[in-house]
């Protein structure tokens, strides 16, 4: 989709409501068109890392899991066999209370010592993966809740059902997520592997040969009903600024079984392709054009102004009457919605200098003095041009 329209007229701004209603599930991604031009990476190697930020994949991992309330913790200990005084904790008995009952594990060392990092103690609700030994706490039992007046603690329903049962755990990722923590492989092919580079993600350079990998991998489990893809949006602002190599990358990756949502956006009219001598709608190249759905952005009406800038004023916590916003509303309509906006903010400043803290007429038409328009400032150079230094 290409979103066209003159400047200040909301494109960016649909965008970030589309963000919105997606919600933190989908991956959105926003760039800007030139930010392709680097002198460290590619610009096609941009344009995929950006693609694929913007496809999600929802792995869904049925876990044996051990979760309850923490009744005892009792570290056992031996004598060092590396000789010396010392003794060692050969392992931990821990006591876990659900609602339907009551089960003693007993723990390898290594586990003490991650629930000693979790900061575990009796009454704390906790689970523990039979597969990996990870502990995680997740809170305080809700049965202390009145242990103190006054705390920080977060509490917890005691667990339902069996202290040892099956869990479901979603986590989503990125494909680049993937390809990033797969970069420098280490460790075996399975789920839990893939996963666990995650946590020890570097800046590596990620090859081609390297995410047809990750994405054999992923079909396999998208095949397998362990994964569902969730394709997500890349926004591209500014998008004229993109030259012909990345217009014909596009072309290519849009083709592609994994691709997102993109949403193109400029405020160009007919204007030269970069890279190139032709010259075509919006700059962007016409067999990429018939690919698009094009919608026009139109320019604010004045009612439309009154009721964007009430909302904005609202926001920044401003006071200011009727008679006042009408008038912003005529200034964005000879100048810009944006130089409107922009006048908020110091005309409140000169209402409290004036001892006033809602904003006046008054107070709008001193700014209006004293900051310019784009439009105003261009015809004062042109009126003044003998003053400015070619």
């Amino acid at each position: 989709m290409l979103m066209t329209g003159a400047p200040g007229t909301g494109k960016t701004a649909m965008a970030l409501g589309i963000a919105q209603e997606l919600g933190t599930r989908v991956p959105f991604c926003p760039m800007v068109g030139s930010e392709v031009y680097s002198s460290e990476i590619k610009k096609t190697e941009v344009l995929m890392e950006n693609f694929r930020r913007a496809i999600g994949l929802r792995i869904k991992e049925v876990k044996e899991v051990y979760e309850g309330e923490v009744t005892e913790m009792t570290p056992e200990e031996t004598e060092s066999t590396s000789g010396g005084y010392g003794k060692v904790i050969s392992h931990v008995v821990v006591g876990l209370k659900s609602v339907k009952g009551t089960k003693q594990l007993k723990l390898d060392p290594a586990i003490y010592e991650a629930l000693q990092q979790e900061k575990v103690q009796t009454g704390d609700v906790i689970y523990i993966e039979a597969n990996s030994g990870s502990v995680k706490r997740v809170g305080r039992c809700d049965a202390y809740a009145t242990e103190f007046d006054l705390e920080a603690e977060e509490y917890v329903p005691l667990p339902k059902g069996d202290v040892h049962k099956r869990k479901e755990i979603v986590q989503d990722v990125t494909l680049h997520d993937l390809d990033a923590a797969n970069a420098k492989p280490v460790g075996g092919h399975d789920l839990v592997a893939v996963m666990n580079q995650l946590n020890k993600s570097k800046k590596t350079e990620i090859t081609e040969k390297l995410r047809q990998e990750i994405n054999k991998v992923v079909n396999g489990y998208i095949d397998q009903g362990i994964a569902e893809l969730v394709p997500g949006v890349l926004f591209i602002d500014e998008v004229h600024m993109l030259d012909i190599e990345c217009f014909t990358y596009l072309n290519k990756a849009l083709e592609s079984s994994l691709a997102p949502i993109v949403i193109l956006a400029t405020n160009r009219g007919i204007c030269t392709v970069k890279g190139t001598d032709i010259q075509a709608p919006h700059g962007v190249p016409t067999d990429l054009l018939d690919r698009l759905m094009i919608v026009r952005t139109m320019t604010y009406t004045v009612e439309e102004m009154v009721r964007i800038l009430a909302v904005r004023a609202q926001i920044e916590e401003l006071d200011i009457d009727e008679e006042s916003l009408a008038h912003l509303a005529d200034v964005g309509d000879k100048t810009s919605l944006r130089h409107a906006m922009q006048l908020l903010s110091p005309a409140f400043i000169v209402a409290k200098t004036n001892g006033r803290e809602k904003v006046a007429l008054a107070d709008l038409q001193e700014c209006e003095d004293l900051f310019l328009d784009a439009k105003a400032s261009a015809r004062m150079l042109q009126e003044q041009a003998d003053k400015y230094l070619a």
